[in-house]
């Protein structure tokens, strides 16, 4: 990772995943969160306000040692224990069964192999555990057009943004996993150019 990955973008990522615009959706995608969490591509900690009353604890899974440091404020006044427990989404350094609820928000359109980080999510989340998701991804079969534009901008973002897809098809790679989507809502994220404001968020169960 050249300097710029390293010390430029989680700073920039921070200031845009901290749009006030986004609140509603954290807080949304945090609602039934329980117990023992797991949440992948952590950030710089823009969801720990909305951690509900019936999480017991959360361990981050967070790359980016800049990222982590900017999240020092938002994890101390946490209202439960959050620590940092590897960098890798794709291989998970915990046994099977372990967690009760995940969160995901606007993470597997840059972890270099989706498929993989869901699959390890599924494996330790306890069976009947959920995943709670955020993502943008894959504008709707009907939207072509926005589909253009997405495939042509997406090169450019992916140099831009770490990697960040534009045309995963978040629904196919969570069922592609082994979950079953239980709760789906899809959506243009107000005042976002729609090739980047194609949202999924729902709720997605561990057999």
């Amino acid at each position: 990772m050249g300097f710029y990955a390293e010390q430029v973008l989680p700073r920039i990522i921070d200031v845009a995943c901290g749009v006030k615009m986004a609140a509603p959706l954290r807080r949304r995608v945090c609602e039934g969160l329980r117990g023992q969490v797991v949440e992948i591509g952590f950030g710089t900690g823009h969801n720990v306000p909305y951690y509900p009353s019936t999480v017991e604890g959360v361990v981050a899974i967070e790359p980016s040692d800049v990222g982590w440091r900017l999240a020092a404020a938002r994890v101390g006044a946490a209202s439960v224990p959050v620590r940092r427990a590897g960098p890798d989404g794709q291989s998970l350094p915990f046994e099977d069964d372990c967690f009760d609820t995940a969160l995901s928000t606007w993470t597997l359109c840059t972890i270099p192999d989706a498929g993989a980080a869901l699959r390890e999510v599924r494996r330790v989340l306890r069976p009947g555990g959920t995943l709670h998701f955020l993502e943008h991804g894959l504008a709707p079969e009907e939207d072509e057009n926005v589909r253009r534009w997405q495939r042509r901008m997406e090169p450019v973002n992916k140099r831009l943004f770490g990697g960040c897809h534009l045309t995963r098809p978040i629904t196919d790679l969570l069922t592609e996993a082994g979950f079953a989507i239980t709760a789906l809502d899809v959506f243009y994220e107000k005042g976002a150019p729609r090739p980047i404001g194609a949202n999924s968020l729902g709720v997605a169960l561990a057999p």
